[in-house]
């Protein structure tokens, strides 16, 4: 795990700027603490900042290639390092190190960009080919590690993070105002778009090749493709489902530092704490849970119940305001790029904690994508049906409903009937993108993010909804807040729900087993019985959430006040709306303006 960077000449020339990569590096400090390397001549220069997980030792990037032509720097880890290394040692490839990485480097040299297709992990990569003056980036099928570009006067530079990109004196800071448009209807950037023009997010899946004077971005692995092959999944025997999980947890706890757990008392967290413990036994376990000082949105107690079955070194992290306007502090002054996931926060106290004990871990991101998780899933399932009820009878319900006093709480029903009641008569994209707190929508917005499923079995509504969150929420947002929360702390997030075979194991699995009458994750809750307990089972999905409703009015006041000019806040101060989801996002972006000098009106 690491941070990358680099910048090449496409043109004749040398690079202009060169005293701007140890810039780079210092940027990039955080996601690599461990030490620094960059090599490259006058009009190629790459390197990375390194935190060592796997081969203390030998295992320092960048990697060369025997005749020293190939240089090439990764930022994540290569699950499946040992079979490529049984193969490229079978062609007699002078391995220096003993690390994972470093099987990447024979497996271009033999199949060029397309051995990416042949990786199994999560990474961000980049190579260059001096030979054909060729630049390969490439990131991983989820979208788990970050990876930027930009070209200016010919040369074409990457990072890990935006902020290093910014190092360089001639790099623009003009606002991409397709990205803002889409920020507020998201509440984050989806790719390949920043919110600075110019600088572009390479997608999932993709590869970007810069060769002489052209520049490819191609998938090499299609979620649409996976999506649309018969599914082998069965709810009355999910023994290959179960099987598939433990083997996708075994594989990630390749490490050679300690490693933890995110846990939150869950099913996600549960299972793999449990299939870790059954992977590595006699071991003991860490394990890390935030305990909020608001009763109603604290779950440490069932995340602790969950360990006492195995007995792992439990870690309790207070979440009080005081310690999420650190991490707000933290986050808004750091990152580049603008998130109004206000997860993000307990995330860093979190990560903050953990490294303390570990370098390494597991976390939950990508179940409730793939197995329906989402309480939104239930009210795509039910809208049907109510725009089927009589209309005098639904407005009667939607004003009695409106009266309802606002409550502060955490997924309270009268939250919860208010954001279904407001959009359930609209088209499916229009009326997610509200429940999700959009702040607006435009219709260019809506039909460039339907686009997105084109390519998608068109039979299944519900698992169409599921897909369009493993496409942009997933990668754009969640992926972003754990690489970005647990690099500001200098430690490496897995997430083994995203192992490539249990992606394409559960991605055309039929939306009835995901979402069953009122039972989300039906058939991940079956794979499960006898690994966690029933109570864990049957318990409803809260998530992790921050009091954010009752911080806008107390603590986060006066921040509000300066930063946010919208009717909304005074209705949220009257109780009469509770406004928060929609109202962070805009509180994050202001301040991301704010930091970075631009103008987003």
């Amino acid at each position: 795990m690491c941070g990358i960077f680099g910048a090449i000449a496409r043109r004749e020339g040398p690079l202009r700027h060169p005293d701007a990569l140890p810039r780079m590096a210092a940027a990039l400090r955080h996601r690599g603490p461990d030490g620094e390397c960059i090599v490259g001549h006058e009009r190629a220069r790459i390197g990375a900042r390194r935190l060592a997980i796997m081969d203390l030792t030998t295992g320092d990037q960048p990697f060369q290639s025997p005749d020293g032509k190939i240089w090439m720097v990764c930022n994540g880890e290569i699950y499946n390092a040992p079979e490529l290394r049984r193969e490229a040692s079978a062609w007699r490839y002078p391995f220096r190190s003993h690390g994972d990485i470093e099987t990447i480097v024979p497996f271009y040299d033999r199949f060029g960009p397309d051995a990416v297709a042949r990786l199994e992990g999560m990474f961000g990569l980049a190579v260059w080919d001096e030979t054909r003056r060729r630049l390969v980036l490439a990131r991983d099928r989820a979208g788990e590690k970050p990876l930027f570009w930009t070209e200016v006067d010919g040369e074409l530079r990457f990072a890990s993070e935006i902020q290093a990109l910014l190092e360089f004196p001639d790099q623009s800071r003009r606002l991409n105002r397709k990205a803002l448009s889409l920020y507020h209807a998201l509440g984050y950037v989806p790719a390949p778009y920043t919110m600075f023009d110019g600088i572009h997010k390479l997608p999932p899946a993709s590869l970007l090749i810069a060769e002489g004077e052209r520049t490819e971005i191609r998938p090499y692995w299609s979620a649409a493709d996976a999506a649309s092959r018969a599914s082998p999944l069965s709810l009355e025997d999910t023994t290959g489902l179960r099987e598939t999980l433990l083997r996708a947890v075994k594989r990630e706890l390749m490490s050679d530092v300690p490693l933890g757990v995110f846990t939150s008392g869950g099913l996600d967290s549960s299972l793999l704490v449990a299939a870790a413990a059954r992977a590595i036994p006699g071991e003991r376990i860490h394990t890390y849970a935030v305990r909020f000082t608001e009763s109603g949105y604290d779950e440490s107690a069932y995340a602790e119940a969950v360990t006492h079955e195995i007995a792992s070194v439990h870690h309790v992290v207070t979440a009080d305001d005081e310690s999420l306007g650190r991490a707000l502090d933290v986050v808004a002054h750091t990152l580049a790029e603008p998130l109004g996931d206000p997860a993000v926060l307990p995330t860093w106290l979190l990560a903050e904690a953990a490294r303390e004990n570990v370098k390494v871990i597991l976390s939950g991101e990508g179940a409730d994508e793939l197995f329906g998780g989402y309480p939104t899933y239930l009210g795509h399932k039910f809208a049907e049906r109510w725009q089927r009820v009589p209309g005098p009878l639904r407005h009667a319900v939607r004003g009695a409903v409106n009266r309802w006093p606002s409550s502060t709480g955490k997924m309270t029903l009268e939250y919860m009937l208010k954001q279904f009641l407001s959009a359930s008569e609209r088209p499916w994209l229009e009326r997610h993108l509200t429940w999700l707190g959009a702040m607006t929508i435009e219709h260019g917005v809506i039909a460039e993010l339907a686009g997105k499923l084109d390519r998608f079995p068109p039979d299944d509504p519900l698992n169409r909804v599921m897909w369009f969150d493993f496409l942009t929420y997933l990668p754009d947002d969640l992926l972003v807040k754990v690489d970005r929360a647990t690099m500001l702390a200098s430690v490496e997030a897995r997430a083994p729900f995203l192992d490539r075979e249990v992606i394409e194991l559960v991605l055309p699995g039929p939306s009835r087993f995901k979402v069953r009458g009122l039972t989300t994750k039906a058939i991940l809750k079956e794979a499960a019985r006898g690994l966690v307990p029933a109570a864990v089972i049957n318990r409803r999905k809260r998530g992790l959430s921050v009091p954010v409703a009752r911080w806008l009015n107390t603590g986060l006041a006066p921040l509000a006040d300066r930063l946010l000019d919208t009717p909304l806040l005074a209705e949220h101060r009257s109780g009469r709306r509770n406004h928060a989801r929609t109202l962070w996002p805009q509180l994050m972006l202001a301040l991301w303006s704010e930091r970075w000098g631009i103008d987003i009106r």
